[in-house]
């Protein structure tokens, strides 16, 4: 017996001493390995396992050695094995990764439909578990989840350069989740833009275990698509699809229906543009989807439910105790509802946390909060380490743990009276905001200055009232009328809030050290701790709330190329000034670049335009022009559109013509191209690009939109040889073949080529025989889809930075050179 004591105190000791060392180390390892370039051979990762094995079982054998040695070594092993654990896992799914050889070929592939599908203006998108793919009558291997698009009216491959007239599609039939399809599709690897602090696209698609897209051929030349059978692989999607379908033929406003469709079935994509904006302006978008305010909100009032029932047979609590059963049920109920709402990675980590923290109560564990807090955290990264890389881990994290510390879990036993539950109550948010805001700084560059007030009024409005009645609203269908009467009175306050002059500050990205001491700052300011010390965190605040970005040096000029896929998009920024060199493509009514790439670059960059430069008015150039207009209402716009261009009511536009020059911090701007009298002779859209050059007297660009060769010989002709030598070209027409004549070449003389193009682009920019002209002219291309966003500083005039190469993780697309770059 005494034998066995001291076996359980060295144990006991063993657990307590290694517990906290190997939970940070399981996301010390974790982090690490996200920061891979490159993965490596599967042999090196399973030497790190053996290796971590092995010193885990020295810590075992050698229990006597000192805390702090026993500490590291556990910390050590864990950070190896969870290294080595992540890099296996990211190893085998990689090998899964669609075939270059494949790209753009038609295969038939065979499978089901899972998920919800999207249906947008342009068809429907889904995404799709193929089981069997054919190419030219031969079996091929493709990854498991694809992502396609079913696409309507005209798409296809352009029959003549710049006009994108393609095949017409057939219309899409209706899809439906757990439905077996057969489909002709081009496939191609998941590629989305790279620029400075911008949304990875492409890390969503690895998490979301998509490793190809494409679309659905449908044209008259191709077999048509076959709906095989139903399915009953995906049943839980299905039943989700009904629902949805059923509260948008029930629900008249379509902003309400979307709002009740996302919190009962998780699909956000159901919520439009214009309530996002609200929701983003007034701080609680967190609560318009299935989030984990939701879920354990489910797991609290199941938990109630299941203990008053469970309660009312004596059998059962013989069985098993009320509050376990409670515990155990809310548990699973709320797991249930994560599973219907779409499992969505919010869901997966706050059901991993409840499972987590519930099971260390069945188990009558009792340990210290930060100890249950990280063991949550590591819980969570073990299963998912890429949610180390979501902005809602931190959030989530990070206000639970500000709770524990400030001491904010519970009411008064002294005091119950509604008072005090709703003191209690708003200081929880006041804390939580105070502590947050820097970390939201950090993450998103914005904070939401209503957001205190409005998530006072919109946290329990949502989680206690629109939420059950969206939710019961699936048996009672009638309910759903009750919640859109409450959504309309709630939207209507938002509205209110968010048209406040300063309803969102903005703010310069900061960089992570500044966002972490920031945080620091506000846990302190936060926690209940003498205000000499809490006072000590305001300084710590003035980081990231005061950063500004590096400017260019007086005299010269920089040039950034955002990767917006097929368009251009160039922010010219001197020492005091920025110009906005054309806005990008619109990719649907929904969405344009200017909204998805330039706006959140410009807020992150601290940039505020004086310029606004629309070379000329076809939609890859114009598409996110409203959406930088509007926030940036002081800009000046330039352009050649027509006068009866919608842009116009915008803001009126002063033409571009050839003699225009302004001088910013000691570099010169001139208009080359159009002539003023072009606007009375020249009808094609294309000729009438706005042509900048922009130079410090030691170095030049040239921006030209999409001129031709016609007007490229236009401008050899008429300007001296020079004014058109360039360091920098944007490469006109984003490479195609009518544009890049060799006289235009000769007189550039450009040493680098910068190609804004779509990755596999359907007009086959750039050409190949226009890149080897490059070439021969002796200039390095730099193309979007290989560099991502590409930056040109004219102090360092003769590299470029590739914003894709800055950022390379191992999830990211990666492509051979350009071939025909020397």
């Amino acid at each position: 017996m005494p034998e066995l004591h001291r076996f359980h105190t060295h144990t006991s000791a063993l657990r307590l001493l290694t517990l906290t060392p190997a939970l940070l180390g399981v996301l010390a390892g974790s982090a690490l390995q996200l920061y891979q370039s490159a993965l490596w051979s599967v042999n090196f990762y399973m030497l790190f396992v053996l290796l971590a094995l092995i010193l885990y079982g020295l810590i075992a054998s050698f229990f006597r050695a000192s805390e702090r040695a026993m500490a590291m070594a556990s910390l050590l092993a864990f950070t190896m094995l969870a290294f080595a654990v992540t890099g296996l896992r990211a190893s085998v799914f990689a090998s899964t990764a669609l075939s270059p050889a494949l790209e753009g070929q038609n295969v038939v592939v065979s499978g089901v439909v899972a998920g919800l599908p999207q249906r947008f203006e342009g068809g429907v998108r889904f995404h799709f578990e193929q089981d069997s793919a054919f190419l030219k009558g031969q079996a091929v291997t493709l990854p498991h989840r694809l992502e396609l698009a079913w696409y309507a009216g005209v798409f296809g491959q352009s029959d003549a350069d710049g006009d994108p007239t393609g095949e017409l599609q057939r219309t899409p039939a209706p899809v439906q989740a757990d439905e077996r399809w057969q489909f002709t599709v081009r496939l191609k690897a998941p590629h989305g833009g790279i620029n400075p602090h911008g949304f990875d696209y492409e890390l969503m698609q690895w998490e979301q275990g998509v490793q190809a897209g494409g679309y659905v051929r449908a044209g008259r030349q191709d077999p048509p698509p076959q709906r095989l059978d139903i399915t009953w692989q995906h049943p839980v999607d299905g039943a989700r699809q009904q629902v949805r379908e059923r509260i948008f033929a029930s629900v008249a406003d379509p902003h309400a229906a979307g709002l009740i469709a996302a919190l009962v079935t998780g699909d956000q994509g159901a919520i439009e543009r214009a309530d996002w904006d609200v929701f983003r302006a007034t701080g609680v978008a967190h609560l318009m989807s299935i989030s984990g305010l939701h879920i354990t909100m489910f797991a609290w009032l199941a938990a109630g439910l299941v203990g008053w029932l469970w309660r009312r047979s004596q059998r059962l609590c013989l069985w098993l105790p009320a509050p376990s059963a409670a515990l155990i049920g809310g548990v699973l109920l709320a797991a249930a509802y994560a599973l219907f709402s779409g499992w969505g990675v919010p869901a997966q980590r706050t059901v991993l946390m409840l499972l987590t923290v519930g099971a260390l109560r069945l188990a009558g564990v009792r340990w210290p909060w930060p100890q249950v807090w990280l063991l949550a955290c590591a819980v969570v990264v073990a299963l998912d380490p890429w949610a180390l890389l979501q902005a809602g881990f931190w959030l989530s994290f990070v206000a639970v743990g500000v709770l524990f510390a400030s001491d904010s879990g519970a009411v008064s036993q002294d005091d119950k009276r509604a008072r005090a539950r709703f003191v209690h109550m708003f200081r929880e948010q006041w804390v939580i905001t105070l502590a947050l805001t820097p970390l939201t700084l950090l993450l998103f560059g914005q904070v939401s200055l209503v957001g205190l007030l409005a998530n006072a009024l919109a946290i329990p409005t949502v989680t206690l009232v629109v939420t059950p009645l969206a939710m019961l609203g699936t048996v009672l269908p009638g309910l759903w009328t009750l919640a859109t009467w409450v959504i309309g009175l709630l939207s209507a306050v938002l509205q209110w809030l968010a048209a406040w002059p300063w309803a969102v500050w903005w703010v310069a990205q900061a960089p992570w050290w500044a966002g972490a001491v920031g945080v620091l700052g506000g846990v302190l300011l936060a926690m209940r701790l003498p205000w000499s010390l809490r006072l000590t965190g305001v300084p710590m605040l003035l980081p990231v709330l005061l950063w500004q970005v590096p400017q260019p040096p007086e005299g010269q000029f920089e040039l950034l190329a955002a990767d917006i896929g097929q368009g251009n998009a160039v922010l010219v920024r001197t020492r005091h000034h920025a110009l906005q060199y054309d806005a990008g493509p619109r990719f649907s009514s929904e969405s344009d670049a200017g909204q998805r790439v330039l706006v959140p670059l410009l807020r992150a960059l601290g940039v505020r335009l004086d310029t606004v430069v629309l070379s000329h008015r076809d939609s890859d150039h114009v598409g996110g022009a409203p959406a930088v207009l509007m926030m940036q209402p002081q800009a000046q716009l330039i352009s050649s559109i027509e006068r009866d261009n919608t842009l116009q009511m915008l803001r009126p536009a002063m033409r571009c013509m050839a003699g225009q020059r302004w001088r910013w911090d000691g570099v010169d701007f001139e208009m080359l191209h159009p002539q003023a009298g072009d606007y009375e002779q020249i009808k094609k859209t294309n000729a009438m690009s706005c042509v900048l050059r922009i130079s410090n007297g030691q170095q030049t660009a040239l921006l030209v939109g999409d001129i031709e060769q016609l007007q490229e010989a236009q401008l050899v002709q008429a300007l001296a040889p020079a004014v058109l030598r360039a360091d920098v070209l944007l490469v006109p027409h984003h490479g195609s073949k009518s544009s890049s004549s060799a006289l235009f070449l000769d007189a550039v003389q450009p040493r680098i080529a910068l190609i804004q193009a779509g990755y596999r682009n359907r007009y086959g920019h750039p050409y190949g025989p226009v890149l080897v002209r490059y070439q021969v002219s002796g200039a390095r291309v730099v193309d979007s889809p290989h560099c991502g966003a590409e930056t040109w500083q004219s102090w360092d005039s003769g590299s470029v930075q590739c914003q894709r190469v800055l950022d390379l993780r191992y999830w990211h697309h990666q492509m051979a050179d350009v071939a025909a770059t020397p």
